[in-house]
């Protein structure tokens, strides 16, 4: 394991985004098959993913959550992100995300990684209730938001693709009475 993860899973290690990771983010950012259905201004320039770094490295900053970047531990391969940022921080909700590179596809990883996250909200943040959306069109998301066992509750306007989402939450009561219930 490397000591740069704060976290990890059997396969998979997360860390915090730095200034120097623009290649990685536009490994991740720059793929339209990764952005179409979450960013609905077409291919991300180089500018627009340098923006979304710095986002990025500024929620760790002011809210010290992120969506992190995750690595295979085997081979230190950079496969997306996963994390979590503000979404009503009155009540203590934080919205969790995942973006994975679309040559690592249909391999778990987006499940696998977002585990370890609600896990982490849950336990080490406290956090009272995560919401998830997901692009309309984006069944996978849609399918995977499911086994994680979140809970439709209304479609929501997201600016970014200018589309109404589906909308999760998982609230942590809910989570540690399914946890308790297998074991």
């Amino acid at each position: 394991m490397s000591t740069e993860y704060f976290l990890t899973t059997e396969r998979i290690g997360f860390r915090k985004w730095d200034n120097n990771d623009f290649l990685l983010a536009k490994g991740l950012w720059g793929d339209y098959n990764v952005t179409k259905l979450i960013d609905a201004r077409g291919p991300l320039t180089d500018e627009q993913i340098e923006t979304r770094l710095l986002d990025e490295i500024n929620r760790e900053h002011n809210y010290r959550v992120q969506y992190f970047p995750i690595f295979l531990l085997k081979t230190n391969e950079h496969i997306g992100c996963c994390g979590l940022r503000p979404y009503d921080l009155n009540d203590n909700i934080y919205e969790i995300g995942f973006h994975i590179r679309s040559s690592q596809w249909k391999k778990g990883y987006a499940f696998e990684a977002a585990k370890a996250i609600i896990e982490f909200a849950f336990t080490e943040m406290n956090i009272s209730s995560l919401f998830a959306g997901h692009n309309p069109n984006n069944e996978s998301s849609r399918n995977l938001l499911n086994k994680l066992g979140f809970i439709y509750k209304r479609d929501e306007f997201y600016k970014p693709t200018g589309l109404n989402h589906p909308s999760y939450l998982l609230r942590k009561e809910d989570y540690e009475l399914k946890r308790m219930q297998l074991k």
